[in-house]
C-alpha cells in the first residue's frame, strides 16, 4: 500500500538525512569552539599557523584539519580576533540550526501524504472485502468485532505504526551517524556503548513482545464491547419490554471492566518504555563519563578534553533518538497487533467471485434450474440445509416457496442471485451455469423484496434510485405510484428529498415496505424474489403492498416465499419444503387434494 506514496516517502528520507547531518554539524561546532577559544595558547596558533594549508582529501580527518586552520587565520589576523571568531561560531551554529530544523519539518510535511494516504486505501480495502465476502461469512462473525476492526484497529494502524515509520527510518540513521561519529573521536569509549546498546535493547525487546500480546487481547475485548452495544441498539425495544435493562447492563460492565483491566496494563506497558530507555542510556553514559574522564585526567593523548566534551555532547543527543525508537518499537508492536486483526478480513477466502472465463448476460429468455443442488453453511459439513433439488422456473411464471421456518426456502432463492454457491451441483439461467456469469450482469437481472425492508439513511428519492445511475425523477415518480407509495411521500415534509432516517426509522413497517418495491420497480428486473414481503404487516399495510406486488410481478418471472399461503393460492407452482428437501409441489387445488403437509399447513392457519 504504500507503492503509490513512494516520492513522498523518498522526499522524506531526503530531508531526514539532511536533517541529521545538520544536526551533527551544530554539535560537532562545540570541539573547535572551546579548543581554539579557550584551550590554546598563541604559540599553538603560531605552530598551526606554521604547518601551511592542509592538503584537501576526501576525508574527515582533511575537513577538520582545513576548518582548525580557516578558523585559526582568523583569530590570528589583528582586524578580527578572537571575538570575530566567536561571533562566527555563533552564526554557523544558529545557520546549522535553522537548517536542521528546516528540513525537519519538511521530513514531516512530505510524510503527512503517506500517513494518511495508506490508512486511506487500507479503509477502502476492508470496506471493498466487506461488501465483497459472501454473506456466509458473516453468520460467523460478531458485527461489533467487524466494526472494531475496521475503525479503532485502522486508527491504531494509523497513530501506532504510520506515526512511527518516520522514527523507525530516522531514529537509527540518526544514530548511526552519531556512532560513526564517536567512534571517529575515541574508538576505546564507544567500545563500551556498542557492549552496552545491545543489552538494553533486548531487555525492550521482551517489553514489546509482552505488549504485543496485550494489545491482542485488548482489541478483542473492545470487539466484544462493540457488539454489546450494537446489539443494544438494535434490540432496545425488546429489552425495556422483558425489564432486561439490569442483566444487559450488567454484562456490558463485565465486558467494559475485563477491557478496562486489560488496557491499564497496556499503557502501563507503553508508559514503561521511556523511562525505561531513559534511565538505561543515562545508565550507559555514565560508564562512558567515568571512562572518558579518567582517559583525558591520566592525559591520554587519544582523547582531548575538548574532544571529550564534543563525545558527551554529540552521545546525550543519541537518548532522546534511541527514546523516540524504543516508543516506535513498542508502538509498532500495538499496531502489529491490529494488523493482524486487519489482515483476518482482508486475508478472508471468498468463494463468491468472477471466474477468469465469466461471461455477461443481457437479458432472462428461457427458464431457470436448479439441478441436483445440494447445500451447507461451511465446507466439510455432512448434514446438507438442502438436500437433492431439482426445480424448473419457467419464464413468466410464478413459483412458490412454502415450508415451515428452517426448512430451506430462503436459502434456496438466496442461491440464485449467487448470495451463497451450492456445495455441489449447479443452479442455470437459460442453460448457463451461474458460477460462470459474471456477478454484476447476474444481480442486474433480479430484483430482491425482503421481509426486512433495508433502507438506507438518505433521502426518499435516493432509496428508490439506490444501485443506479443518472435516474430521472420521472421514472422514480412512476415507481413510487405503481408501489403505492406516491401519496403518503407527498405528505412527507419535504416529499421525494424528506430524509427517513437510520434504517427508514421515521417510517411505518408498511411505508418502508413500499418504498423496497418502488426500488425493484424502478430497477425493473426480469426475475423478482419476493422473501416473505407481507408477513410482518397489518391488514390496511398489507392490502396495499399485496396490490403493488401484484403490479410488480405482472410479466415477471417471481420466486415468492410465504409463510401466509393466502397471499401464494394463485402461483403456477408451490413448492413445499420440509428439513431442506422437497415434499411436495404443485398448484393450490393439487396439493390440497393430496392430504400431505401443504393441507396440513392450510388447516392450521384456516384454524387460526
Amino acid at each position: 500500500m504504500v507503492k503509490p506514496y513512494l516520492g513522498f516517502a523518498a522526499l522524506n528520507a531526503f530531508f531526514n538525512i539532511l536533517s541529521v547531518v545538520f544536526n551533527l554539524f551544530s554539535l560537532t561546532m562545540v570541539a573547535p569552539f572551546l579548543d581554539l577559544l579557550f584551550l590554546k595558547s598563541d604559540q599553538d596558533y603560531a605552530d598551526r599557523m606554521a604547518l601551511g594549508v592542509p592538503e584537501i582529501e576526501f576525508s574527515i580527518k582533511s575537513l577538520i584539519d582545513n576548518f582548525y586552520y580557516q578558523f585559526t587565520s582568523i583569530i590570528v589576523d589583528p582586524e578580527r580576533g578572537k571575538l570575530y571568531a566567536l561571533i562566527m561560531i555563533c552564526v554557523l551554529v544558529v545557520v546549522m540550526f535553522f537548517f536542521k530544523n528546516l528540513t525537519r519539518y519538511l521530513a514531516m510535511f512530505f510524510i503527512a501524504p503517506v500517513r494518511n494516504g495508506v490508512v486511506k486505501d487500507l479503509r477502502n480495502s476492508m470496506h471493498r472485502k466487506v461488501m465483497d465476502l459472501p454473506l456466509s461469512y458473516y453468520s460467523n462473525e460478531r458485527k461489533g468485532d467487524i466494526m472494531s476492526r475496521m475503525t479503532t484497529d485502522a486508527q491504531e494502524i494509523e497513530w501506532s505504526v504510520m506515526s512511527s515509520l518516520e522514527a523507525t527510518f530516522r531514529e537509527p540513521l540518526t544514530i548511526i551517524l552519531f556512532l560513526a561519529t564517536m567512534i571517529f573521536i575515541s574508538p576505546q569509549l564507544t567500545l563500551f556503548v556498542a557492549v552496552l546498546l545491545p543489552l538494553t535493547a533486548l531487555l525492550i525487546t521482551r517489553v514489546g513482545k509482552s505488549l504485543k500480546r496485550t494489545s491482542v487481547k485488548s482489541k478483542e475485548r473492545l470487539g466484544s464491547l462493540l457488539s454489546i452495544i450494537e446489539e443494544t441498539l438494535s434490540g432496545l425495544r425488546i429489552i425495556k419490554a422483558f425489564n432486561a435493562e439490569q442483566p444487559v447492563q450488567q454484562k456490558f460492565e463485565e465486558v467494559n471492566d475485563k477491557y478496562t483491566t486489560t488496557m491499564n496494563r497496556m499503557y502501563r506497558k507503553t508508559d514503561l518504555a521511556s523511562p525505561m530507555s531513559e534511565f538505561l542510556g543515562t545508565c550507559v553514559m555514565v560508564v562512558v563519563m567515568y571512562f572518558g574522564g579518567k582517559l583525558v585526567l591520566t592525559n591520554d593523548d587519544s582523547l582531548t578534553a575538548s574532544m571529550f566534551i564534543a563525545y558527551i555532547a554529540i552521545f546525550s543527543q543519541m537518548i532522546p533518538p534511541s527514546k523516540a525508537f524504543t516508543n516506535a518499537f513498542y508502538n509498532i508492536q500495538k499496531g502489529i497487533a491490529s494488523a493482524d486483526r486487519i489482515n483476518k478480513i482482508l486475508d478472508a477466502p471468498n468463494d463468491i467471485t468472477d471466474s477468469i472465463s465469466a461471461i455477461n448476460i443481457a437479458d432472462f429468455k428461457n427458464r431457470i434450474e436448479y439441478k441436483d443442488v445440494n447445500f451447507s453453511y461451511r465446507k466439510g459439513e455432512t448434514g446438507y440445509v438442502l438436500q437433492n433439488i431439482n426445480l424448473v422456473i419457467e419464464k413468466g411464471k410464478t413459483i412458490a416457496l412454502v415450508g415451515q421456518s428452517g426448512s430451506g426456502k430462503t436459502t434456496l432463492a438466496d442461491m440464485l442471485p449467487r448470495f451463497y454457491d451450492p456445495s455441489s451441483g449447479a443452479i442455470f439461467i437459460d442453460g448457463v451455469s451461474t458460477r460462470t456469469i459474471k456477478l454484476k450482469s447476474l444481480r442486474s437481472l433480479i430484483g430482491v423484496v425482503s421481509q426486512e425492508s433495508i433502507l438506507f439513511n438518505d433521502t426518499i428519492a435516493n432509496n428508490i434510485a439506490f444501485g443506479l445511475e443518472s435516474v430521472k425523477q420521472e421514472d422514480i415518480i412512476t415507481a413510487a405510484k405503481i408501489a403505492n407509495a406516491h401519496e403518503f411521500i407527498m405528505q412527507m415534509p419535504e416529499q421525494y428529498l424528506t430524509n427517513i432516517g437510520d434504517r427508514g426509522s421515521k417510517l411505518s413497517g408498511g411505508q418502508r415496505q413500499r418504498l423496497s418495491i418502488a426500488r425493484a420497480v424502478l430497477k425493473n428486473p426480469p426475475i423478482l424474489i419476493l422473501d416473505e414481503a407481507t408477513s410482518a404487516l397489518d391488514t390496511e399495510s398489507e392490502r396495499l403492498v399485496q396490490d403493488a406486488l401484484n403490479k410488480l410481478m405482472a410479466n415477471r418471472t417471481t420466486l415468492v416465499i410465504a409463510h401466509r399461503l393466502s397471499t401464494i393460492q394463485h402461483a403456477d407452482e408451490i413448492i413445499v419444503m420440509s428439513q431442506g428437501v422437497i415434499e411436495e409441489r404443485g398448484t393450490h387445488n393439487e396439493l390440497i387434494l393430496k392430504q400431505g403437509l401443504y393441507k396440513k399447513l392450510s388447516d392450521l392457519q384456516s384454524f387460526s
